[in-house]
């Protein structure tokens, strides 16, 4: 059930009854001031005070410093419940300005952004705030954001705290048996060595947790390595660098899927992770104190059961479990039926007719590489698709954060999630306005020859369906010029009936031959693939996951999933960087008895 979303208003000027933006701002000593009577507060748990720094409806979202959750305030009510339940036993100190930014972002807003440090009882974290004008010259909070970054003691090995001792001649063998588990079990089990499942396995790694990946392919990167040839990034190098390694600097801006595989295979390695390929997990039973006993398969039939306290899944949003829709007739059918997640080249199709169910960025990816091999295909679209340019909306979605010479990826994470995502879903409006007039003649062409096309949900574009469907759009590359052309047809103006021995039938009796019916229709949900690993009584009582609830978080990923010790690691490269952190530093705290599940989440 999708959440119920919430009226936001912007702080435009006229509404704060301020004619035009501030000039002439000393950004640093306004925020300076406002953070240092805001932490006096602060410390003497001064509630009423501290509400006096924030506007009626702002907003207070943290990330496990506070709350050990996800969580978002909105206005003084929900925020001074919080102050009053969780303040005191923070102990919130240290604070210091980090930055501070004056920004206007559109001409009718504008804030300071200003950075800063913190730490709780058990932890070190870092903030970002907002401040915006009043009509009296002054400057009152909007946003206030704070994010734990690390445990007190138990800081990740990375910098000063790397390892110093030299090691001669003995690192391969220390590394064998490392990975192998000869002298005991792993902590933790993750099931699946994507981006996902690396990025955990890296913070565990640092946070000295003791952690097993265990993948089916035979090389890591292989569920890149062996999707279409034809598959390549479609959001920029900059957004999508992995934790502690970026990309070199003359990484392409949008990366082939080839050349990831090969990169994922060369983190695991520089990171000195275990993983085991060519390995499958066929069983997880929970036992009485939720740790679980995991049965693990290798290639040559061998297994091996490892007790471990925490099991994660990270096999992706849809668990590798392809959708497709089902119709009658299928018996009938002489041609081949299959699914985007097999299909390797347009060369595997060279003289034949190809028909692609689906329309958003698997379909327009294969019709393209289909047309370039000179291959017959129609594309068949079943609802509207959201079409962004990557030329027009890249920088503009992008560029402010993730880009050359913006700030680093993990400054542009913190910076992005200081914004709570229903303020951010409003501006997103915004853009999505701004890239539909500057991309006004390919949607029109697109309009002209009967491709429907949509501004996302509610208006809010590329993430806002990212954050509810993980799909349903298509950041075009070329592919819509060639359906504007008619060199991908189209059909969408009627629903499928039914296979027919040469192809598809419609519901209004239009038929449509095809040697290949491709389906480019996503993926079911991963709890298909888990329930076939713990049974369906664990996987009914795992929660709901992805899409946004109430406060417009993100459902479930990262952090609680309903089931104690069973977490999900999934998302695009970006958010596995950032939210690798929250789920290791979930366990690690967990492992030190500083958290204790759902008795210190505050929900």
């Amino acid at each position: 059930m999708a959440a119920s979303e919430p009226p936001v208003v912007l702080p435009t000027l006229d509404r704060l009854g301020i004619t035009s933006a501030p000039t002439d701002v000393d950004a640093e000593k306004v925020a300076k001031l406002w953070l240092d009577s805001f932490v006096k507060d602060v410390e003497s748990n001064n509630i009423d005070g501290i509400l006096s720094h924030i506007v009626n409806d702002g907003w207070w979202r943290d990330m496990l410093a506070l709350t050990w959750e996800f969580r978002t305030f909105h206005g003084h009510d929900k925020i001074r419940k919080l102050l009053e339940d969780r303040l005191a036993s923070a102990k919130l100190s240290a604070f210091k300005l980090t930055s501070a930014k004056y920004e206007t972002p559109y001409p009718d807003l504008a804030w300071i952004l200003g950075g800063f440090s913190f730490e709780t009882e058990i932890g070190l974290g870092s903030g970002y705030f907002r401040l915006i004008p009043t009509a009296d010259g002054q400057w009152t909070g909007f946003t206030f954001y704070t994010n734990l970054e690390d445990l007190k003691g138990y800081e990740e090995k990375i910098g000063p705290r790397r390892n110093f001792l030299p090691n001669h001649g003995k690192w391969l063998d220390e590394r064998k048996r490392e990975k192998e588990f000869v002298d005991g079990d792993p902590t933790v089990l993750v099931i699946g060595a994507g981006q996902s499942g690396l990025d955990v396995a890296a913070r565990l790694k640092l946070l000295d947790v003791p952690t097993l990946v265990v993948d089916k392919n035979e090389r890591i990167g292989d569920q890149w390595r062996f999707r279409y040839q034809a598959l390549c990034l479609h959001d920029p190098v900059w957004y999508d660098h992995m934790p502690y390694i970026p990309f070199p600097a003359s990484w392409p801006v949008y990366t082939p899927a080839h050349k990831l595989a090969g990169w994922l295979e060369y983190f695991a390695e520089a990171l000195e992770l275990n993983v085991w390929t060519s390995s499958t997990v066929t069983k997880a039973e929970q036992d009485a104190n939720n740790e679980w006993n995991v049965t693990v398969q290798k290639a040559d039939g061998t297994t091996r059961v490892f007790h471990v306290k925490h099991l994660i899944s990270a096999i992706g949003l849809g668990g590798n479990n392809p959708n497709i829709p089902e119709f009658p007739g299928r018996e009938e059918y002489k041609g081949e039926v299959t699914h985007s997640i097999y299909h390797n080249s347009a060369k595997d199709h060279v003289g034949k007719k190809v028909v692609i169910i689906g329309a958003c960025t698997s379909a327009h990816d294969l019709a393209a590489d289909y047309v370039n091999h000179g291959v017959d295909v129609t594309m068949y679209q079943r609802e509207s698709t959201y079409v962004m340019t990557t030329r027009e909306g890249g920088p503009r979605i992008f560029g402010k954060l993730w880009w050359e010479g913006a700030y680093p990826p993990d400054v542009a994470d913190r910076v992005d999630a200081s914004m709570p995502i229903w303020v951010n879903e409003q501006i997103g409006k915004r853009t999505t306005r701004e890239i539909a007039e500057a991309d006004k003649e390919l949607l029109e062409g697109l309009g002209r020859v009967g491709f429907r096309t949509n501004l996302g949900h509610n208006g809010g574009g590329f993430f806002a369906l990212t954050r509810r469907r993980g799909g349903g759009y298509y950041l075009d590359v070329g592919a819509s010029q060639m359906i504007i052309d008619g060199k991908i047809k189209l059909k969408n103006d009627s629903v499928i009936k039914r296979y027919t021995p040469t192809g598809l039938e419609f519901e209004d009796g239009s038929t449509l031959d095809a040697d290949v019916i491709m389906f480019a229709t996503g993926f079911a949900s991963p709890i298909v693939s888990l329930a076939k690993i713990f049974g369906e009584e664990i996987a009914s009582r795992v929660k709901p996951v992805w899409n946004l609830n109430d406060e417009g978080e993100l459902r479930t990923a990262w952090r609680d999933t309903g089931v104690p010790n069973f977490w999900f690691m999934m998302g695009n490269l970006a958010w596995c960087r950032f939210h690798s952190k929250h789920l290791a530093l979930q366990i690690k705290a967990q492992e030190v008895g500083l958290f204790h599940g759902n008795a210190s989440r505050y929900v």
